[in-house]
């Protein structure tokens, strides 16, 4: 395959089918949507048995236990793809939306009008799921997409692909609205992400190495985070119960998604009486610590940490444990060494829960409650494409707003200016 020719043939369809789609009504896309729901609904035995195989593959050549469970589809995982396609379709509809209409001393009325952005790259890893959330809201919103999943899910991608071409079609919508790039040859994500013609931003979900190579490389704008270093911080006026619940369930709940906690702060006034509890738990769920000089004292069993371990995603179940003197200290080591992506406090001070949300400086910040809640399908978005950590357009998860942009608008009756 001449791949510099068919990335181009899918941009080149890709920016035709964006045209299409800015002009199509909200009923169409939903329809559409609902079709793909229903689609996917049929297609489950095909969806787990091309799954099985990126599985069987996967374990063949090596793939760790986290990059697993990303690739591996589930029946609850395929409930939750339907679920957030029809939540997707049942969100308003951002595009055409007007706002801040307002008379300009010359008369005319400027206001801003929402747009798509166009044609959208989503280059992702692992998780096949991605492939329905990035197609239902990159439709919803108007955009056509680009779909580069990693090569050891190739076939759960084709398969969930297929269905998304049943649904595009069946509501009278072009296939090339969403196409899934067939190639696993790597030169297929250089492409993309020069392809500035036909592509309007890329949206890189996957590990540290392919988004500093896309930041690096690419020629159109990019939307990413690099890491999810997220900690919860135990505050002295915490409440015992809700700060052990939450520990817990930010660490463990799940293991290799961007939202886990990867380090806990914990105030030296409680250490004492509730590290040694966590720990108990921890071990139980087979969770390796490593603490400071401080949580080393107060826990037996516990591997004393490096400074790299305070900047390391682990993705695995291993937690960084640090004792703190003050909230002050811990907001500084959240922002010296925490990705700007998700970081909670526990307690049940009104005003030390407000300084927190305030001086934190990260996309979504929390007062009692897990990291793990950091995600669009909890946030009401229906999926999202991404978390972004970036500071301007789209911050924290991206969902449908975020994939659009304004234009201003101009009313007038003949005005000229003087």
């Amino acid at each position: 395959m001449d791949v510099k020719h068919y990335m181009a043939q899918l941009g080149v369809q890709a920016r035709s089918a964006g045209a299409q789609l800015a002009r199509a009504n909200t009923g169409t896309k939903n329809a559409a949507l609902l079709a793909m729901a229903k689609a996917i609904d049929s297609a489950r035995n095909a969806l787990l048995d091309a799954n099985r195989i990126d599985l069987d593959n996967g374990r063949t050549g090596g793939l760790d236990a986290a990059m697993l469970d990303r690739l591996a589809l589930t029946p609850e995982r395929i409930d939750s793809m339907i679920e957030g396609l029809r939540q997707v379709a049942a969100l308003p509809d951002p595009i055409g939306g007007i706002t801040d209409m307002s008379f300009m001393p010359s008369g005319i009325q400027v206001g801003k009008m929402r747009v798509p952005l166009g044609v959208i790259g989503i280059i992702y890893e692992s998780r096949p799921n991605v492939t329905a959330e990035a197609a239902s809201l990159c439709l919803k919103s108007g955009n056509a997409t680009i779909l580069r999943g990693g090569s050891e899910a190739i076939h759960s991608n084709r398969a969930i692909a297929a269905c998304i071409r049943d649904g595009l079609v069946a509501a009278g919508l072009p296939e090339a609205a969403v196409q899934v790039v067939e190639t696993t040859d790597r030169e297929a994500v250089g492409e993309l992400i020069t392809m500035s013609e036909f592509v309007d931003v890329i949206v890189p979900r996957g590990g540290k190495g392919l988004i500093e190579r896309v930041s690096r490389d690419a020629r159109v704008a990019v939307i990413k985070h690099l890491d999810g270093i997220c900690h919860v911080y135990i505050d002295a006026e915490a409440d015992p119960k809700k700060a052990l619940d939450i520990a817990i369930n930010a660490k463990t709940h799940r293991y290799g998604t961007c939202n886990t906690m990867e380090t806990l702060l914990v105030n030296q006034q409680v250490a004492d009486s509730l590290l040694p509890v966590l720990a108990r738990a921890y071990a139980e769920k087979g969770v390796e610590l490593r603490g400071c000089a401080q949580a080393c004292a107060i826990v037996q069993d516990i591997n004393a940490a490096t400074e790299a371990d305070w900047s390391t995603e682990y993705l695995a179940p291993v937690l960084a444990v640090k004792v703190v003197d003050s909230m002050d200290a811990a907001i500084a080591h959240i922002n010296k060494y925490g990705s700007h992506h998700t970081d909670a406090i526990v307690t049940e001070s009104y005003s030390l829960g407000r300084r927190f949300l305030t001086e934190v400086d990260s996309s979504s910040v929390m007062i009692n409650a897990s990291t793990r809640f950091a995600d669009g399908f909890e946030y009401g978005l229906g999926a999202e494409i991404g978390i972004s950590t970036d500071k301007i357009h789209a911050r924290g998860p991206v969902g449908l707003e975020g994939l659009t942009s304004q234009k201003y608008i101009v009313l007038g009756d003949g005005h000229i200016r003087q």
